[in-house]
């Protein structure tokens, strides 16, 4: 059985950190720039705080690689600097796509607009990533 999971807008308020209260762990996506990287350690100090203060069982599952360009210098570079500072940083990146708009716009879940796609596919592996030894041979 896969935990229930609670997804938040990206802002820390009161929804947000209550769901910090009540969870066991976290993912924090993180889109290949600059700015997402300066954002990153004030939401790591906020964890933190939670952390210290109210969920001492919360742990960090995770830091989810998305908008992943492979070719590009710059993402590569943080992502390996993240890893370089000791951050959780998943191993399974998302590609950048204009696919993935699109499913937001038809609020289809990339797995049903286009099982086939990479980024279709790159879901599916960090799906496995963070659940596929408790889902082996549910069926």
């Amino acid at each position: 059985m896969t935990p229930d999971i609670i997804d938040t807008p990206p802002a820390l308020n009161f929804y947000s950190r209550s769901a910090l209260i009540a969870a066991q762990a976290l993912l924090i996506p993180f889109d290949c720039d600059d700015f997402s990287r300066r954002a990153l350690y004030p939401l790591l100090d906020n964890v933190r705080e939670v952390q210290s203060d109210h969920n001492r069982e919360l742990k960090i599952g995770g830091i989810v690689v998305n908008q992943f360009q492979q070719r590009a210098k710059l993402p590569r570079q943080l992502v390996e600097e993240l890893r370089s500072e000791g951050h959780p940083v998943l191993d399974t990146c998302l590609s950048s796509s204009v696919k993935v708009r699109e499913s937001h716009s038809r609020a289809r879940p990339m797995i049903h607009l286009d099982p086939t796609h990479k980024v279709s596919r790159e879901l599916e592996a960090l799906y496995d990533t963070l659940y596929g030894e408790e889902t082996t041979g549910a069926e």
